[in-house]
């Protein structure tokens, strides 16, 4: 039992270090106004992720596309990742590292919005994806852990969790995923 408490005890520290920190809390309602501005302008959201940050950014793009609260128009957005013969079109014929600047290539335009997670910041595919989507005019929204890693300096909008443990990372930003849903979800459908 002791153990259990320990992780949950652990998981709620992390979100009490966001709780406490304000310029990180500014960073979540930039988030929320961007996603706004490009929903209301016609844009789309995408998101990428590689194993449990895929599963997480699916999940978003879900929210959205889907329902989050309210019974609604669908939102534009979509996980990259989700069309498997692309994926491995693109990986064997090419790298696995251009799986989403590919697709960013053909699908993406100025004003849409591209959220990458990575709990390290570093994955390649998702940086590679970065600099594709900024070179178009999309802003970037990176979900990573404590140093931000790579994706610091292509992240228009950095949320970088203060941890270094993986499944704490996950947790937080799919909360903070849930809290950006929310806020966009009650701006465009007041």
């Amino acid at each position: 039992m002791n153990n259990i408490k320990e992780i949950i005890k652990k998981s709620i520290e992390v979100k009490e270090q966001i709780l406490a920190d304000e310029s990180f809390l500014l960073k979540v309602q930039q988030a929320v106004e961007v996603v706004t501005e490009a929903f209301k302008n016609g844009n789309k959201v995408l998101f990428c992720g590689n194993g449990g940050s895929a599963a997480d950014a699916q999940h978003l793009a879900a929210e959205f596309s889907g329902r989050f609260y309210k019974d609604r128009t669908a939102l534009p957005a979509d996980a990259l990742h989700c069309n498997t013969s692309y994926l491995t079109a693109v990986a064997n014929d090419y790298s696995y590292d251009v799986i989403y600047s590919r697709i960013i290539e053909g699908m993406g335009h100025k004003g849409d919005v591209l959220f990458g997670l990575s709990t390290s910041g570093n994955s390649a595919n998702i940086v590679k994806a970065f600099e594709t989507a900024k070179s178009k005019g999309m802003l970037t929204i990176g979900f990573t852990g404590a140093t931000g890693g790579i994706m610091k300096e292509s992240s228009d909008i950095l949320l970088n969790v203060p941890s270094f443990d993986t499944p704490r990372i996950q947790e937080s930003h799919i909360m903070l995923g849930h809290i950006i849903c929310q806020f966009v979800e009650e701006n465009l459908f007041p």
